[in-house]
């Protein structure tokens, strides 16, 4: 950022100040439509913010889970990272005296794992700024917009410091999405004791078999994969010949991947549908009588359903081959 003076800032603030009197802010306004037609369903963001999580966890190398793990200064470099990988992701150009500049305007970008954490510098007063939020313990994430003013700010005894906008304030945020769904940190919202048998087995495709065994009918991302393999072939783990799905074959459970045919598998037993990079397992057994009306999926010539915890066990089909999902 370039550097700030008193009177940039009162400049600033004024044309603020009078977009906030009209009761408008075209600038405001070019920059959310240009973000909504970048991603329009938000789901771009959800994947930046879950990745940066985990790319602080290192759960491959570390395996860490839990936000509360890191040191102080990994938490204080997340918003340095969201900053760098929403750039990336979105391609934002550099500002002149902001973060980035879109859609011709220039735009600070302030993360915070704490909603309403936001430290806003001096120099962004009179600017725009993207506010995000992500928790991993709500699986909950909001990205907004807002023009920072001077009095909507906390006060504060020396002036070069940040200083986070007073809840009376909040809500002149625009909200682009606001708690939305953050994918799950399976390993964090698990039963403590499934997690411990987890973490317990013996070798990583033991750990990963049991990860399966026990979290199924929801979808597991890459990065639990990842951690509870700590291995760099973890996603080889995953799949047949050798790996998880072969293993719990026997179990009657299936493991379908992000591929169509898989997708469309899940979809048909009305299980989450695994996104790019996950996975959702499930038991399977032939559909009987007393299954009734269950969603089922056809598979080996057989029709399949998901079991009932009275069905016993027998084999599960062999999922067809795949295509990746366009």
């Amino acid at each position: 950022m370039l550097p700030f003076e008193e009177a940039d800032i009162k400049a600033a603030t004024a044309v603020a100040l009078q977009h906030a009197a009209a009761g408008v802010d075209p600038e405001l306004d070019k920059v959310y439509e240009h973000i909504k037609a970048l991603d329009p369903t938000g789901r771009r963001f959800a994947r930046v913010l879950r990745d940066t999580i985990d790319q602080l966890l290192n759960g491959e190398v570390t395996g860490r889970y839990d936000w509360k793990t890191l040191f102080k200064t990994e938490k204080t470099h997340a918003g340095t990272l969201v900053e760098i990988n929403l750039q990336r992701e979105f391609r934002f150009a550099d500002g002149e005296a902001m973060d980035y500049q879109i859609a011709g305007v220039d735009v600070d970008c302030k993360y915070s794992q704490q909603f309403g954490g936001w430290m806003i510098p001096p120099e962004a007063v009179g600017h725009l700024c993207l506010l995000a939020w992500a928790d991993d313990y709500k699986s909950l994430w909001s990205i907004g917009l807002v023009r920072i003013h001077d009095e909507w700010l906390n006060t504060g005894n020396n002036r070069d410091l940040k200083l986070t906008i007073k809840a009376a304030h909040r809500e002149k945020i625009q909200w682009i999405w606001h708690d939305e769904d953050l994918p799950e940190n399976v390993l964090l919202h698990m039963d403590a004791a499934d997690r411990e048998a987890v973490f317990t087995a013996s070798s990583g495709q033991g750990r990963l078999n049991e990860l399966f065994r026990r979290v199924q009918k929801r979808r597991i991302g890459r990065n639990v994969v990842r951690t509870v393999a700590q291995q760099k072939d973890y996603m080889k783990r995953v799949r047949g010949n050798g790996g998880s799905r072969s293993a719990l074959k026997a179990e009657g459970i299936l493991i379908m991947g992000d591929y169509a045919s898989h997708r469309e598998i899940a979809g048909q037993l009305g299980l989450p549908l695994p996104d790019e990079g996950e996975f959702v397992s499930a038991r399977v057994v032939a559909a009987r009588p007393h299954h009734g009306d269950t969603p089922r999926v056809s598979l080996d010539g057989k029709q399949w359903v998901l079991a009932q915890p009275s069905d016993p066990v027998e084999p599960a089909p062999v999922l067809p081959s795949h295509t990746r999902q366009d």
